[in-house]
This record gives structure tokens, C-alpha cells and sequence, in this order.
């Protein structure tokens, strides 16, 4: 689903933001327009959004087109993106049944890039779904080099992986537990040795920069936290990245935003 803006347009000097809201509703009652205004990102990309748009749309600033893919479960998963310039298309699947029901991929085509919202499926604290998660990494890096195939791509979300141990405060305590295990961090790894450039490593060797945080035994204000939130380019996009960065201050969710600036 869609609401109008601008003439699609290639994209430059662009400002791109993702954050898993964990409720779109709920964290709308707390800072979250006062923090899109100020960081006035051209591009947002929401995941666990957890609504339908009528729900939150009359409250939404005007100046951003809204795109939305809703799961079929009512309150789950879904993913958005708001955008001040109008894609060319949008796309609420990747064409495989099996993971075209939970509202976890939002692909946006600009003029000069596919920009891919995802939330990654959770291998759940039993782990009873990583058969499926490792079904779905994939798929989805399948998905993604087809679309490779006709232009640069960004893809950003939660990934729900920490990929190394510079990515969680803890790794030897989380070795075997989700998020954390070696079939996960091995899907990410083929991303990164398909093309696909961790922005935030591009910028930060060292650990200790986290984008989520247990709400349990005040996680987030002693920085006991993992880096599940990501935003991969396309190799040939690396020479226009200039920025990537966290923003841990901002509250609201368990996640932080993440985002990147392309010249």
C-alpha cells in the first residue's frame, strides 16, 4: 500500500535511516515524530511495525510517501518505508510463498539503486526456527543478486544476527543462543562475500556500538547490548557512502536507529 509524493527522481545526497520501532503505535506515543524531525532523514525504514497504515497514517507528516507491507497476522512483524522522493515501484515480497506472509521485505526502486527494507526472521530462543531462518538467508541473498543483476543495491534492517564478536557484548556466554550461532553469522558472512559492504564497518573497526539492548536488568545503560541493525551496499555504491552511524541515545525501543549518508 502507497500514499503519493514526489516524481520519481534519482537519488543523491541522500540520508537514509532504519530502526525496528517494535510497535509503531506504541513508540508514537513517545518521541518519534520529535526525532524524525530532527533527524529529517530523506528515507525511513521501519521494521516491526506491528500496524496497518490507517492506524497511524493521519498522524504521519504529509511530506513523506508511505509504502508498507503488513503481515498477515494481525500485530506481527511489517515493515515500512517513507520516503520524501517517490520510487519508481514498490515490491511487499520476493515471490517465495513460504516468506511472503509475515510482512518482512519492503524493496523500494529508485532511479540509480533497489533499496530493501528487511526484518529477518528470529530463530527463536530454542532455535526451533533456524531450519527456516537458514531457508530464508538463502532465499533473500538469492533474491538480492537478482536484483543486483539490474542495479546497485542498499539493504538495511534487522538482520537479527550480531556477525562477529566485536557485534555483542558477551559472545562467549552467547555462542549457541540466537542471534549468535554459526548458521546465522554464516548467512551473513555469504552476504558480505557475495558483494554486499558492511556499512558501519567501513567506518568502526571496534566494539562496544550496539543497536539493541535486553529491556531486562538495565541492559541498555550499562551497553550490554548486540549490533542486529545493518545496512549493506552494493560494492560499486562504497565510493558514494561518506557516513554510517548508530544512534544509541534515541529511545523508544529496544533498537536504536542506524543509518548512512550517500553523496
Amino acid at each position: 500500500m502507497s500514499r503519493s509524493g514526489a516524481v520519481p527522481v534519482t537519488v543523491r545526497g541522500v540520508k537514509l535511516i532504519s530502526w525496528n520501532v517494535n510497535g509503531l503505535r506504541a513508540v508514537l506515543k513517545k518521541n518519534f515524530l520529535d526525532y524524525l524531525a530532527s533527524e529529517n532523514p530523506d528515507v525511513l525504514c521501519l521494521q516491526e511495525t506491528k500496524c496497518t497504515p490507517e492506524q497511524v497514517e493521519p498522524l504521519w507528516p504529509a511530506h513523506y510517501a508511505t509504502h508498507w507491507n503488513c503481515a498477515e497476522k494481525k500485530g506481527y512483524s511489517g515493515t515500512a518505508i517513507f520516503t520524501k522522493e517517490r520510487p519508481i515501484r514498490v515490491e511487499p515480497h520476493i515471490d517465495i510463498g513460504e516468506h511472503d506472509r509475515e510482512g518482512r521485505v519492503l524493496t523500494a526502486e529508485y532511479g540509480d539503486f533497489f533499496l530493501v527494507n528487511v526484518y529477518t526472521p528470529n530463530s527463536k530462543r530454542g532455535l526451533e526456527r533456524l531450519p527456516y531462518r537458514q531457508r530464508w538467508d538463502v532465499d533473500f541473498l538469492g533474491y538480492l543478486k537478482k536484483l543486483e543483476r539490474k542495479k546497485t543495491v542498499i539493504i538495511c534492517g534487522d538482520l537479527n544476527v550480531a556477525h562477529t564478536e566485536l557485534d555483542l557484548a558477551n559472545p562467549r556466554a552467547n555462542v549457541r543462543n540466537h542471534g549468535f550461532t554459526e548458521e546465522e553469522r554464516n548467512g551473513f558472512t555469504a552476504m558480505v562475500e557475495a558483494g554486499f559492504v558492511d556499512t558501519f564497518r567501513e567506518f568502526e573497526k571496534g566494539g562496544g556500538h550496539y543497536s539493541w539492548w535486553s529491556p531486562l536488568s538495565g541492559a541498555r545503560a550499562r551497553n550490554i547490548g548486540w549490533r542486529l541493525d545493518y545496512f549493506l551496499v552494493s560494492k560499486a555504491l562504497r565510493p558514494r557512502l561518506t557516513r554510517a552511524f548508530i544512534r544509541p541515545e534515541i529511545a523508544g525501543s529496544d533498537h536504536c536507529p542506524v543509518g548512512i549518508e550517500l553523496t
